[in-house]
């Protein structure tokens, strides 16, 4: 692979992403952004949305809670015949701060990884137009 094939995206965590008690939003919803990184790698590579299959590794890091903003970022580092191994990353690079306000938040200067996963999806051969 010569040049990286890679994606981001930036999405606020708010009130209806929280699952549990003090605005804590579970882990779940990371996966669901990686999915959502995944697709456009996809789309980027083979002109088509393809298919999940599986996760080899999924690892839950740090916290996230209504508020923050996570970055999720993945990137295409095998291409096969029809499979692309991916890795994904979600740093959260705002925090909420109910410590201070109940609008308080701190840009991070370093971002935090809340969650990191690898895991395999294809494109069939039929739906690859590039």
């Amino acid at each position: 692979m010569s040049e990286k094939i890679t994606s981001t995206i930036r999405v606020r965590m708010s009130a209806k992403d929280a699952h549990y008690g003090g605005n804590l939003v579970d882990g779940a919803h990371m996966v669901h952004l990686f999915g959502d990184v995944a697709t456009e790698l996809l789309i980027k590579l083979d002109g088509d949305e393809g298919l999940f299959c599986a996760y080899d590794n999924v690892e839950f890091l740090a916290p996230t809670y209504a508020g923050d903003y996570i970055e999720a970022y993945g990137e295409i580092t095998k291409i096969g015949n029809t499979s692309r191994k991916m890795y994904f990353e979600a740093r959260k690079v705002i925090a909420t701060r109910p410590d201070v306000s109940a609008s308080a938040a701190d840009f991070l200067e370093e971002p935090i990884i809340v969650a990191k996963a690898t895991g395999t999806c294809v494109t069939p051969k039929e739906c690859k137009r590039k």
